[in-house]
């Protein structure tokens, strides 16, 4: 099953990058047995921004994982960039990832004797690329950090560190990027200037988001909300503000 591909800078990725069709997820077995996901079904869209939300528990992580190709389903299947990843190898998944996504973590995964413009250009490196001084040095300058490429992570605040892997993440152009809690040990500016990336990232690259946060007022700015309870989806809402993402975040862990 193949969406229809969708046009502009990322044309030959389908209008729906990531799908995910019945998938559930559990880990152990017999009484022991959680079922973190259960007969989830769920599409995001090219060039959307999508929170996932719920409260602790509710399976947040354990779909972005599983749509990203970091964990397997038990059931079900996932759809990502165009390619059906249910029973990929690793080796399958390692390419793809390489080529379509990008990743940004609030663990952030930099490494502390690199600088920042050698940690942006690692993920070509990994792909056996060169890498493009300009390239690094514009991803770098997209996120603001222009005069920060000699700098190690050791010498950046925790804002400029999460923008470097945002930039990281950004240099490959990826048609899809997921975000596990990115503002999650933000201060409240560093965190609005990482939100505004990533909305840039969605209006003028095209490229589709989806992130997992706690957060009303980060939810808040994306296009939609996808609320779990128990594995499941519980709520959906549309460009909500951050008080109607409370209220319902609120219900749910009520």
């Amino acid at each position: 099953m193949r969406a229809p591909a969708a046009a502009g800078p990322h044309a030959g990725i389908p209008a729906a990058p990531v799908q995910l069709y019945q998938v559930s997820r559990h880990y152990g077995a017999g009484e022991t047995q959680v079922h973190a996901l259960a007969d989830v079904s769920v599409t995001f869209p090219a060039g959307s921004w999508t929170a996932v939300m719920g409260p602790s528990g509710s399976g947040k992580s354990t779909l972005l994982h599983c749509a990203a190709g970091l964990d397997r389903v038990t059931a079900g299947r996932v759809l990502l960039a165009g390619q059906d990843i249910t029973h990929a190898t690793d080796a399958e998944l390692t390419r793809l990832r390489r080529r379509a996504v990008g990743f940004v973590f609030q663990n952030l995964n930099l490494i502390g004797s690199l600088t920042a413009e050698q940690n942006v250009a690692l993920p070509l490196r990994l792909a056996g690329a060169r890498p493009s001084r300009r390239d690094v040095q514009t991803a770098l300058a997209d996120v603001g950090l222009a005069d920060r490429g000699r700098h190690r992570p050791r010498e950046l605040s925790g804002g400029q560190q999460q923008r470097v892997a945002i930039a990281r993440a950004m240099v490959t152009r990826p048609s899809v990027l997921f975000a596990d809690e990115p503002t999650g040990a933000l201060d409240t500016g560093s965190a609005r200037t990482v939100l505004r990336l990533l909305r840039r990232m969605v209006d003028a690259g095209g490229q589709t988001v989806v992130m997992v946060t706690h957060d009303p007022v980060a939810a808040a700015s994306a296009d939609a909300v996808v609320f779990l309870s128990d594995g499941r989806i519980a709520d959906r809402l549309l460009r909500p503000s951050a008080a109607q993402v409370a209220e319902r975040l609120t219900r749910l862990e009520g």
